[in-house]
This record gives structure tokens, sequence and C-alpha cells, in this order.
């Protein structure tokens, strides 16, 4: 295996950086503070192709691979992991329309998707079902050449801002065989949103309850057949954990460079506190964390580009790994600043509390632990 980068993908990451670095990284904590939801940036990024990452090209897609997918998302998540991950959800998005679509759904929905100037949400999640989400409760009832939706979905990002929905809803039996996929539009009749949820982190992008009553779906809105909407939800999913893993290594990494400034420029007892040889060990430790992190979760979006067999598993067991050892660099590069992390003014403790969610959403890593277990000892 050669793990180098080719030109083209290290011009892509540049780009992605330079975007991170300029448009993103100056305002994080400004925009996390005043829980703004920078959609015109937002814009800017689909206009270098960020919106469509993994779409294929006759509808205007980038139509790279999910590895080049991981690259970007990572980069961007440097300058802000919530933007970022935000940007990985409307892929995750996208990717189930170009996927899953018929070509007169893709040629209709998707080129607004990657302007950006339709933003997209995934609703899975209820109030009753989270990690156990073949057990959905929101209804999806045949009504001549269209579908009643009703039911609630939670914990949605994007909701109330996106233009388009794609909502999970049973037609039929329980369990995953009698869900069906949806595409809802923002504007229909019956669809309301709570309110903003207040959150520990990824303030820059909201997160509200979608509510659904009696909303009329033309069935030529529906993803697939019915029934066959589970098996979509999952596979948008493996994309989706690679590129939120994508984020949490970005955020991780700003994280890790803003402790290794900062350790070589305090000082204590004499000397720059870089010097004490504890200090040192702890950043080796972080560096190498990150770097396995990167490595194994290009191997898992390898296997995904490839349609491995072992994708899945893969998939999963990169986003429990990332996201966990992520989450320890950027609370060990708190922990590097002293006093300091704390302060919002470094963007540290922000970096830390964007990340805690990544090791819940997108499935939570004991549900994770699961999905490699089962594949490990050839169950379903």
């Amino acid at each position: 295996m050669d793990f180098r980068l080719s030109e083209e993908q290290e011009a892509i990451r540049a780009m992605a950086l330079d975007f991170a670095r300029v448009e993103l990284a100056p305002h994080a904590v400004d925009w996390d503070q005043q829980k703004h939801f920078p959609v015109e940036t937002l814009r800017a990024a689909a206009a270098l192709g960020m919106a469509g990452i993994y779409i294929r090209d006759d509808v205007g897609g980038t139509g790279l691979t999910r590895l080049d997918a991981a690259i970007i998302i990572e980069a961007l998540a440097t300058g802000c992991p919530a933007v970022a991950s935000f940007v990985s959800i409307h892929n995750m998005c996208a990717g189930m329309i170009d996927g899953y679509g018929t070509d007169e759904q893709r040629q209709r929905l998707l080129p607004a998707l990657l302007t950006m100037e339709t933003l997209a949400s995934y609703c899975l999640t209820e109030p009753g079902s989270g990690s156990d989400a073949a057990a959905l409760k929101t209804k999806a009832v045949r009504d001549g050449d269209a579908y009643l939706l009703t039911g609630q979905k939670q914990f949605i990002s994007g909701a109330g801002e996106s233009g388009l929905y794609i909502v999970m809803a049973r037609t039929g039996e329980e369990g995953p065989k009698g869900i069906s996929a949806f595409v809802v539009d923002k504007e229909a009749p019956g669809l309301t949103f709570g309110a903003n949820e207040k959150k520990m982190g990824w303030h820059a992008q909201p997160t509200r309850a979608v509510m659904l009553d009696n909303v009329r779906v033309p069935a030529e809105n529906r993803l697939g057949a019915e029934g066959e909407g589970f098996r979509i939800a999952m596979a948008g999913l493996d994309g989706g954990r690679l590129n939120i893993a994508a984020a949490s290594l970005g955020g991780a990494q700003a994280a890790f460079d803003k402790a290794l400034a900062y350790v070589q420029e305090r000082r204590a007892f004499g000397r720059a506190i870089g010097e004490f040889q504890a200090l040192q060990f702890r950043l080796a430790d972080m560096a190498t964390d990150l770097e396995i992190a990167r490595t194994f979760l290009w191997r898992a979006a390898a296997a995904l580009d490839a349609a491995d067999p072992e994708a899945t598993k893969l998939c999963a067991m990169a986003k429990r790994f990332v996201t966990d050892r992520c989450f320890a660099v950027a609370n060990d590069a708190l922990q590097l600043h002293g006093g300091y992390g704390y302060l919002a003014d470094y963007g540290v403790e922000k970096i830390v509390r964007d990340l805690r969610v990544h090791q819940i959403l997108e499935g939570t890593n004991e549900i994770m632990r699961l999905i490699v277990s089962r594949a490990v000892m050839g169950r379903k």
C-alpha cells in the first residue's frame, strides 16, 4: 500500500486547508459564542466543490472518492469542527440521493444541494429510538399518489435552516424491513420545528426536533422502493461515520498544533515548558495517536471506495477509534495549556466541546462496538 497522497489529493487538501485557515478559523470562536450558522460561508465552500464531494459529475458533482472526502473534511475541521461536520452531513444526504435516487430525482434535487442554495438534513433519530433506529415510529401512509407522514425526529442537525429533509418512516411491518426513505421539502404543510437545542458544543449549527403532522409527500419523492429505507439509511451512515471521524481528526490536529506552539512559548522555572520530558512524552503520544487515527481512517475509506465486503465493519472501527482517540488528544491539548486552555479565547475548549458529540452521533461508539463484534463473530 502507498500511504502517500497523489498530487491531485495534495492539491485538494491544500485548497481545503486554505479555506479553513481563511474562512473558518478566524470566526470559529465568535460563531460558537453567538450560535451563528454561517450559511454564506457554507455556500462559499460549495462553490469550491465541497457540497457534492462524491456526487457524480453529470449533475455537477465533484466525483471524488470517500478517501478524498475524508481528506477534505479533516482539513475543514482544522478551522471549525462544527461547520465541517455539517458539510459532512450535507454530503451524506446528497450521496444518498445520488446513490439511490432515480435519474429524475437526481436531476431535480441535486443541483441546488451542490451549490448549497438548498441545505440538507438527515432525519433518522426519534425521541424514543436512537441507537435502536429500526424501532422508529414515524409513519408514512399511502394516500393516492402521495404519502402522509406523521411523527417526530430528534437531534436533527440543520433543522429549520435546511430546505430538504431525508426522513425515514415506517410504511410496513415492525423492524428494519418496514422502513422507507422520503425526501421532504421544508415548505410542506404540516412540517414544523422545535426550538434550537441548548448544547454543550456544535453551536455553529442548529439542532432542532422535526415534527411531521400528516405531511403530504409525493410518491415521486420516495427514495428507493418501499421497505428499502433502513438499508439506504445505513449505507449513508458508512460514509457519514468516516466523515465525522475525519472531522474529529481535523479538530484534534488543530488542538495539537495549538498545544505544540504554546509549550514552546510558555515558560516556567526558567525555561520553556516544552523542554520538560514529561510534556515531550505527552506530545509524542498525541502525535502518534493522530497518525494512527489518520492511517486507519484512510484504510477504511479505501475499503468503502473499493466496495470491500468488510467496509461497514471497518467504517465502524474507524468511527469508534478515531473519535475516541481524537477527543483524548484535544482534551490533552487543553490540559497542556493549563488555565489558559479553559478560556474561550484560545479556541481549545471549543474544540473539546465540539468533538465530544462525535462519540455519540452517527451511531454511538457503543453501537460501533456492537457492529464490529457481530462482524468478527460472523453474526448479522
